[in-house]
């Protein structure tokens, strides 16, 4: 049974909107001994702070760094036994606009982050990923493809040291800062709503399950796995349906680097696959190190299997979206 009270947990971009939530969590629910954050933002974590105040009496820790910075990192890390990885530029466009940027963040900054925590003695990483890390067709995907590939094969270093690394991949999280409904949401305020396309599909995952998701991963993890829930899919005309019935829209084209369907599970992933009830766990493709990573209980998917948000994911109705993310 893991026990998170003896954990000391440090999350990184800890003041984004995954941050924030999965900060409340372990406070309210699991009580580790120690919970850290760190971020580049001070007045967000400034904010932050008035809602979980650090102090002699509290559990909570803040460091002012950035990714970048792997001797902030070291610093950070110390004493820290788990690491959660959030902190990434995860605009597509911005990243499309500076790919310097993003590159420096999320994959130089993966790879800082790797090194400090196997350096400094943490036990388990997990880094967060998204859908498009899935045959990119953008920058932003394409760093997650890259970060994922570096987190996984770390292992062949960081096992020997006792410390292992895995990732999770999921879609787009209901109500984020950047996701398509608070845009909806302010666009419906003036009669009007745009769609880059009409077919257009997507994954769907509450911020609250991506918490759970992330800690439940965290618990199970061997090192080596890339874990990916099982969570629904919408259409864009639904999700307009659900926010704005009756509102005049306008189709404005697909934007840059975007997909008309994302995909967490593609064709080539499958034969490292395995299901369970509520998440499927992919094997590295190369593994350099000897380690059963994949627990019993599970079954192989079929051949050529995909997990896309196109036709291989329960549908999402309406009233469920509403329901999820507590009323639109």
């Amino acid at each position: 049974m893991f026990d998170w009270t003896e954990q000391s947990v440090l999350v990184t971009g800890g003041t984004g909107s995954f941050g924030k939530h999965f900060v409340g969590v372990m406070l309210e629910r699991y009580k580790p001994r120690r919970l850290a954050v760190l971020s580049r933002d001070e007045l967000k974590q400034s904010e932050m702070k008035e809602q979980f105040p650090p102090g002699r009496d509290s559990v909570m820790r803040y460091f002012l760094g950035d990714v970048r910075d792997r001797e902030r990192l070291e610093r950070a890390f110390s004493g820290v036994d788990i690491v959660v990885h959030a902190a990434a530029l995860k605009q597509v466009p911005a990243a499309e606009a500076d790919p310097f940027e993003a590159v420096q963040t999320n994959i130089m900054g993966t790879k800082n982050v790797i090194e400090a925590a196997i350096d400094s003695g943490v036990k388990k990483v997990l880094a967060l990923s998204t859908d498009k890390a899935v045959n990119p067709v953008n920058l932003y995907g394409a760093t997650k493809l890259v970060a994922e590939k570096l987190t996984i094969q770390a292992n062949a270093f960081g096992i020997p040291r006792g410390c292992a690394l895995a990732c999770c991949r999921y879609g787009n999280v209901i109500g984020s800062r950047g996701s398509v409904i608070p845009i909806f949401k302010a666009q419906r305020e003036h009669g009007k709503i745009t769609l880059t396309d009409e077919r257009m599909t997507r994954f769907w995952i509450t911020l609250e399950q991506g918490v759970e998701f992330v800690i439940r991963c965290i618990e199970r993890m061997r090192g080596g796995e890339l874990y990916v829930p099982k969570i629904p899919r919408m259409t864009l005309t639904d999700l307009a349906d659900a926010m704005a019935p009756g509102t005049e829209r306008e189709v404005v084209g697909i934007r840059p680097g975007e997909k008309l369907h994302e995909v967490l599970i593609g064709e080539d992933e499958s034969r490292l696959a395995t299901e369970f009830d509520d998440h499927y766990v992919i094997e590295p493709s190369y593994r350099s190190w000897s380690a059963d990573i994949v627990p019993d209980g599970g079954k192989s998917v079929p051949d050529r299997f995909t997990f896309t948000s196109e036709n291989g994911a329960v549908t999402l109705s309406s009233e469920e979206l509403i329901e999820l993310s507590g009323g639109l």
